[in-house]
């Protein structure tokens, strides 16, 4: 399945750079005031990118390996903690729990593994370079011209979604997590 998804993503960045010069975005252009699609379309991008990245299995149905995420230090439990008055509460062995008053949280360790929020971020990155690589080559396509706000936008679509994925699998984890307790 994620051979599937690599192969989309592939084919959705082609289209991407092949549509640049179509006379089917100067069409578009007069539904597209602000160029707002441009948040979809690299959102549909990202998810692609998501879906091949990260397994279906650990997306479905693999529980995280709470045994070893209870044998981290510390100072480990925070990869992405960008907040203050975090603290860690309590450690059970079926899960970590932390009070926290950030949206640093998002990225909290005992929600997700570090190779999933690794995975996650590389979606982010590939999605981001692939939108400045479009707006460069925009840059030289007769009748386009590269934009600032255009990368600005893509980043927002690309952000949207990540937050998105990343908190249903979150709260599908979290669902997991009560039910077994």
């Amino acid at each position: 399945m994620r051979f599937l998804f690599t192969i989309l993503s592939i084919v959705y960045i082609a289209g991407i750079f092949l549509f640049a010069d179509s006379s089917v975005v100067s069409d578009l252009s007069s539904f597209n005031p602000y160029s707002l699609l441009h948040i979809p379309l690299y959102g549909i991008l990202t998810f692609l990118l998501v879906c091949s990245f990260i397994p279906m299995t650990q997306l479905r149905n693999n529980p995280i390996d709470l045994p070893r995420l209870s044998c981290l230090p510390h100072e480990t439990l925070f990869l992405f903690h960008w907040g203050s008055e975090s603290v860690l509460d309590e450690m059970r062995p079926a899960q970590w729990s932390v009070k926290t008053t950030t949206w640093g949280s998002l990225f909290h360790r005992g929600q997700l593994p570090n190779y999933l929020i690794t995975r996650f971020l590389v979606v982010g990155l590939i999605a981001l370079i692939v939108a400045i690589t479009d707006e460069i080559h925009q840059a030289y396509v007769p009748g386009r011209d590269a934009s600032l706000t255009d990368v600005l936008l893509d980043f927002v679509g690309i952000t949207l979604v990540l937050f998105f994925v990343i908190y249903l699998f979150r709260k599908r984890q979290s669902l997991k997590t009560q039910l077994t307790q």
